[in-house]
């Protein structure tokens, strides 16, 4: 894009469904970063709303280029989270730019959006509507907020190939289009980090995932600890035994050799976790494709995922699969001892990696969606 145009010729995409920039709360955020610093490299007007807890009235400031429109809301949750969308939407659809909608859970207000014929990408994140740890009264709201959003949104982007086949039976495929996740590669990281939390380079696999059934956390823990490992298992995430009993069972099934560190959230400490790690453990059941996963593959880990078609697409053979706790006792035994597998899969990882997750392809889909967008809505061929 020619980098001789002034603001007013710049192409302008607005970004709504996020907490903001810059990114601090998971794969959403850290996306919407990633795609709008990309834009405005490449001669964009990127404007994020970003959701604060300032008092006063919406502000507009200045983030590495990025335009923020800053907007406070008093509630909490769900409430906050919804009333901070409807507020972004009323402001968003005054100027009438193409909108670049994360997540369809408010999915009602992008109505506005059709109605006043603003252009709006919206990403459809995973099937978010059968997660069980909604529980059915916000399962029912995400389902339905999920067939609104197919039909409102100009296109769709499906993070996954399994969800673009989804997604075809909600809306025509024309209007979908895949673009997966991104991350950075890892080439090298400090030991510093690793060693105060007690573990030494090479000597610990790790499992970094939401507490939560659906990610396997007990069958993960329940097959490492069938046997000595001769290596630690470094867990991140809050546990709370006391409280919860799933995060009690995860606990009581673990042996001596399971270390659990927290929730951590100083990107260069999980770095340094990631890249001096053994392998990784994932095992999440549902979705599309996965941030964690993603990153693990950017820092070369040899990874034991649960086997389904949506982590077996993303790692394809830099990964050992499992279904039962038996398998998860049988792959660590493998990637531990077998002599050379351990190269094997973190090789075939960073591969996989370059071939299809680096933020440079992944933004560039992006803009490229963004583009044919505008086209259609300008009915012409170019910008």
């Amino acid at each position: 894009m020619s980098s001789h145009l002034t603001k007013d010729e710049r192409p302008t995409v607005r970004i709504l469904g996020t907490h903001g920039v810059p990114a601090n709360y998971g794969g959403f955020e850290t996306a919407a970063e990633n795609v709008a610093l990309f834009l405005v490299k490449r001669g964009w007007r990127v404007v994020v709303y970003c959701q604060t807890d300032h008092e006063g009235p919406i502000y507009e400031d200045l983030w590495r280029g990025i335009e923020r429109v800053n907007i406070s809301v008093p509630d909490k949750g769900w409430l906050g989270t919804a009333r901070f969308d409807f507020l972004s939407i009323r402001h968003a659809v005054k100027h009438r730019d193409l909108c670049l909608t994360f997540g369809y859970n408010t999915a009602i207000f992008n109505v506005w959006q059709r109605l006043r014929r603003v252009p709006n990408v919206i990403n459809m994140d995973g099937i978010e509507w059968s997660r069980s740890r909604w529980g059915r009264l916000r399962q029912a709201i995400l389902y339905v907020n999920e067939r609104i959003g197919c039909w409102v949104g100009n296109q769709l982007i499906a993070d996954h190939p399994e969800l673009n086949t989804y997604l075809r039976t909600r809306a025509p495929a024309r209007k979908i289009t895949t673009i997966t996740y991104g991350a950075y590669p890892l080439l090298d990281a400090p030991t510093g980090p690793v060693n105060e939390l007690g573990l030494e380079s090479g000597e610990y696999l790790t499992i970094i995932a939401r507490p939560i059934p659906e990610n396997s956390i007990l069958e993960l823990v329940q097959g490492f600890s069938a046997r000595p490992r001769g290596v630690k298992l470094a867990i991140l995430g809050a546990y709370d035994a006391a409280n919860d009993e799933y995060h009690r069972a995860v606990v009581e099934a673990a042996s001596d050799e399971v270390m659990f560190l927290g929730a951590i959230y100083d990107p260069n400490v999980v770095q340094s976790l990631r890249y001096h790690a053994r392998g990784y453990l994932h095992g999440h059941t549902v979705g599309g494709t996965n941030p964690s996963l993603v990153e693990a593959l950017a820092a070369g880990n040899p990874v034991i995922a649960h086997d389904n078609k949506y982590n077996r697409w993303v790692a394809d053979g830099s990964a050992l699969y499992f279904r039962s706790v038996q398998d998860v006792s049988d792959a660590t035994e493998r990637l531990l001892t077998e002599p050379g597998l351990q190269t094997e899969l973190g090789l075939t990882a960073r591969d996989r990696f370059e071939d299809e997750f680096t933020w440079e392809k992944v933004a560039g889909e992006y803009e490229t969606l963004l583009l044919h967008t505008i086209n259609r809505r300008r009915g012409t061929r170019k910008v």
